[in-house]
């Protein structure tokens, strides 16, 4: 495997079709809208757009419940949308990855529906849960039997031991991979096989009453199955049929199970997702453990990621606030690794606080109050200071920000100092450089509130020192020989020659250049 992949020298960026910009008023995003906001995109810098699910579906869980793995739901348009979408992208040199969800269908789905023979009754088979609450059976009362559903009953899984289910899983992805696209995220990739003999989930001694229902079992006969890594491996063998394609898994796992999803050979994923910076405390001696873990446990020729957020989790600025989510993104933009961004944070978005009578999410409706609803994230993407943020003409289908008319793209389009003009000079620089696209990596010791590593091209054409200011005060760090600033969070200090100590103010993130070793 090189690096010079595209997935790998890249950025991605995330679109939530529903909440990135409604074309046609009916206050739901389409892909229409995605179109017309390509520049955007070209103007940020990204590399790949990667869209969460535009397929038909009941919308029990927002495309997470598809009835047709081959079409487009009407809300979002049509495949010839769909292909003018690709089409405009790969115009602007945009790669399109599409969300793949091969765990489970709609019970709408024609699978689904047709599987229903009557058979002898009996009681659930076992105590596995559903992550969305409640038990993970549910009873069909037209034919007496129970179907296991990992999230909404109304989402039943598929038997990936069905030899049927495989090829009609791999034809589904031939029909998207024909017309062009570029790649898949697969949804809950960990989850697709079960225990063959339906065993009891084990207790989890750690749960206690106010945590995620869901997390009282753990998880080990319907999660990382060791069935699952040859599922993953034909995925991938299909994909590499096809030139320059990329198999992304989302997988929740820690570090020492997640790697395994690179498979034998690296013959599975490409970029198993990494979401150690989604859980990770802000603080600089906690993040230097997980990427201190992470780093060796990626073999040489494997090749990392990182992510921030997703339309799973709080955003990074209501996580660790606007200043210090600035900060976040030059180290998401710094790592080694293929870095995701999630709609809106490029500008600074927060999640928002939603009413009561506006919640739409189906985990907040089933296990209210503990904070496990994803409505905040996933409001309207804030275009401008016009009604509704510019997003629609018509009331979206979600709340948009209160703070729209200062936190949004025209704002900060023209603002030196801006989020999103962060994120352009972060996207340009590392652009540009071999060692920050896909150089090497070292991480320094510091003390104190301070995160630092060196990135180094591969063939020492260029070397940066990359320091973080996690903390509120002031820091110093030590500096071997001299440099140049680079690049600031705070958009200043452009070119400023350091010589012995590297001066970082609250809440501070500098690129260094660093000077040539004699």
């Amino acid at each position: 495997m090189s690096v010079d992949d595209w997935w790998q020298r890249g950025v991605v960026y995330q679109i939530y079709p529903r909440s990135f910009a409604d074309s046609n008023g009916d206050g739901v995003g389409d892909l229409a809208g995605i179109i017309e906001h390509l520049d955007h995109l070209e103007t940020l810098g990204v590399d790949a757009i990667w869209l969460s699910p535009i397929y038909p579906s009941p919308m029990k869980d927002f495309g997470y419940d598809v009835s047709d793995y081959t079409g487009v739901h009407p809300l979002f348009g049509s495949l010839e949308d769909f292909d003018q979408l690709v089409a405009a992208a790969h115009a602007r040199k945009l790669k399109v990855i599409l969300d793949f969800v091969p765990n489970h269908t709609s019970d709408q789905h024609p699978w689904f529906r047709e599987s229903r023979d009557p058979a002898a009754g009996g009681g659930p088979p076992n105590n596995w849960l559903s992550c969305f609450g409640g038990s993970g059976w549910q009873l069909d009362a037209q034919t007496g039997q129970y179907y296991y559903h990992a999230f909404l009953p109304e989402q039943p899984d598929l038997n990936w031991r069905n030899p049927e289910v495989v090829e009609a899983m791999l034809g589904v992805l031939r029909f998207w991979l024909d017309r062009g696209v570029d790649g898949f995220r697969v949804d809950v990739l960990w989850h697709l096989v079960k225990d063959e003999d339906f065993r009891d989930n084990p207790s989890n001694p750690a749960w206690r009453p106010g945590m995620d229902p869901y997390q009282a079992l753990v998880p080990v006969q319907t999660t990382d199955r060791p069935e699952v890594q040859d599922i993953v491996a034909r995925l991938r063998r299909l994909l590499d049929e096809y030139d320059e394609r990329v198999l992304i898994g989302e997988i929740y796992l820690p570090v020492e199970r997640l790697v395994k999803y690179y498979g034998v050979n690296l013959r599975g994923a490409q970029l198993p997702f990494n979401f150690q910076l989604v859980h990770a405390p802000w603080n600089a001696p906690q993040i230097a453990r997980l990427i201190e873990e992470y780093e060796p446990s990626v073999a040489a020729k494997e090749w990392p990621n990182w992510v921030l957020g997703n339309h799973d989790q709080h955003r990074i600025a209501s996580r660790v606030g606007a200043a210090q989510a600035r900060v976040a993104a030059m180290l998401l933009l710094t790592l080694r690794g293929t870095p995701t961004l999630y709609y809106g944070d490029e500008i600074g978005m927060r999640d928002v606080d939603i009413p009561p009578g506006r919640v739409q999410d189906p985990v907040e409706r089933n296990v209210p109050g503990l904070g496990l609803g994803r409505d905040p994230e996933r409001t309207p993407m804030q275009w401008n200071a016009e009604a509704h943020a510019g997003f629609s003409t018509h009331e979206p289908w979600l709340p948009v920000a209160p703070d729209y008319r200062e936190v949004n793209v025209a704002v900060q389009r023209d603002a030196a100092k801006s989020m999103l003009r962060l994120y352009v000079e972060l996207i340009a620089l590392r652009r540009g450089e071999a060692a920050l696209e896909v150089g090497r990596f070292e991480l320094m010791k510091t003390g104190d509130d301070v995160l630092a590593y060196v990135r180094r091209g591969r063939r020492e054409e260029s070397e940066f020192l990359i320091a973080l200011n996690l903390g509120t005060e002031p820091r110093t760090l030590a500096l071997a020989g001299g440099g140049t600033v680079a690049l600031s969070t705070h958009l200043d200090r452009w070119l400023e020659p350091l010589a012995g100590e590297v001066r970082l103010r609250a809440d501070e993130g500098v690129i260094v250049r660093l000077a040539a070793r004699a």
